[in-house]
């Protein structure tokens, strides 16, 4: 069998995951494009260590240690999708963006912050910043 069979198919493979990865917004599609370009690396593993004729079969034995990474893998990443999806109500990627710390969490408790400041408007959010430097110094 030659080896240029398995690898064509698995750059296919790979290629396609990769367009996943890059162009779905779902959490899941995305998880499952990454999986998809981890199988395409399985199948060079094993197509290039049948290639070889390894005596250890050290692409199998690669291939056995990256399936039971990736299973790892989509299960810690299942279980953040569907605490996000639980806490705001969809996967989409797009809006995961905005979990980004705000400026509330990052005064100490120490401090003596106005109830008004979680509030505020982003465009006043640093000259609020500026002022508290000035005062701390």
């Amino acid at each position: 069998m030659h080896l240029a069979y398995p690898a064509v198919l698995a750059v296919l493979l790979f290629c396609t995951g990769l367009y996943g990865v890059l162009a779905r917004r779902n959490a899941i599609l995305v998880l499952m494009s990454v999986e998809l370009m981890l199988n395409a690396v399985n199948l060079n593993l094993v197509a290039f260590d049948v290639w070889i004729r390894d005596t250890l079969h050290s692409g199998q034995a690669l291939t056995l240690f990256t399936i039971a990474v990736a299973a790892a893998e989509i299960g810690i990443g299942l279980a953040i999708v569907l605490a996000v999806y639980r806490n705001r109500g969809s996967s989409d990627i797009d809006r995961l963006r905005d979990t980004a710390e705000t400026d509330a969490a990052e005064t100490l408790p120490g401090d003596e912050a106005d109830e008004t400041e979680g509030t505020e408007d982003q465009a006043t959010a640093p000259a609020g910043k500026a002022k508290k430097a000035e005062a701390t110094t």
